[in-house]
């Protein structure tokens, strides 16, 4: 048993702050291949939205509260954009430089990170990275204005709006939020240097399955190949990427029988007419798990 008291020395926190924003277009196979560092992000509002009670009565009096769907959206605001942003935002580059506007708005993940502070640390307690799923950008008004004697920045802004993932165990889900006050700081590491990229791999967005298992939660073994459909010209290589749950696992390649391709590390090569059929599997507690693709080589 303890009594409780209030604001005790390091316990006054506070949360402030954005930084370290990254963008990740959404591949066709409903990956996050490859992320760019978001200069100039100066805001991100979360505004979640449903969960609203309704109110259900039986024999005269109020039986339940029945819930709705919850939604999340927000908005991101900016000083600039990476150019990786444009097909994001409705815009197709047509020649070098130009741009035709109202096209296909392009699916991204994104993420960003806010300072947690106390009243010993202040901004170097600690730090929550957030991160959000197959979010869509709004039309978005701009406003020009002429330069006078107080000289401002435009501030771009969008709206967006979620569709949830899946997640094994749990409901599908458009966010995570992660605590490195609370995580272990090794396993955080790893997960931000597939986040941010290295010298040996680019940024990517890891789904949720994937983050759970770098972190240390439950998550059923997985193997995900990113690319399905690839079209190749006959001879020539094609690199294939396997996302594991657990990362740490080991992929294996192989092509099935018949097909005249060969493969090593995600690399195919000496590819002949034809589809070659390429199996990627990782083996977790003696249970082997598979993803299939199919490479379409092309006659030359």
């Amino acid at each position: 048993m303890a009594k409780l008291v209030w604001d005790q020395t390091s316990e006054k926190l506070y949360e402030t702050g954005v930084e370290k924003g990254v963008l990740y277009p959404q591949s066709s196979a409903g990956t996050y291949p490859k992320g760019v560092a978001w200069n100039g992000l100066s805001k991100v509002s979360e505004s979640p939205s449903g969960a609203e009670a309704t109110a259900v009565y039986a024999n005269n009096r109020k039986y339940l509260n029945m819930i709705s769907a919850e939604e999340f959206g927000g908005t991101i605001e900016a000083y600039t954009y990476p150019d990786e942003w444009m097909d994001c935002d409705g815009s197709k580059e047509v020649a070098p430089g130009v741009y035709l506007g109202q096209q296909n708005r392009k699916p991204f993940g994104f993420c960003y990170r806010t300072i947690l502070g106390n009243d010993t640390d202040l901004n170097d307690y600690g730090y929550k990275l957030h991160i959000v799923y197959n979010a869509l950008a709004a039309p978005s008004s701009k406003e020009y204005s002429t330069v006078n004697d107080s000289p401002e920045a435009m501030t771009l802004s969008w709206e967006f709006k979620t569709t949830p993932v899946e997640v094994e165990g749990s409901k599908p889900t458009a966010t995570i939020v992660i605590d490195s006050t609370k995580t272990d700081a090794d396993k955080l590491a790893t997960l931000e240097a597939i986040l941010y990229g290295s010298t040996s791999e680019d940024a990517r967005l890891p789904l949720p399955e994937e983050v759970i298992a770098i972190l240390g939660g439950t998550a059923t073994p997985s193997v995900l190949l990113n690319t399905h459909g690839t079209s190749v010209d006959e001879g020539s290589d094609v690199t294939l990427t396997a996302t594991t749950v657990p990362a740490s696992q080991t992929v294996t390649w192989s092509t099935s029988d018949g097909d005249t391709a060969t493969v090593a590390n995600g690399v195919v090569s000496g590819v002949a007419a034809g589809n070659a059929i390429i199996t990627a599997a990782i083996t977790v507690d003696g249970v082997t798990y598979t993803d299939t693709c199919t490479v379409v080589v092309k006659a030359v």
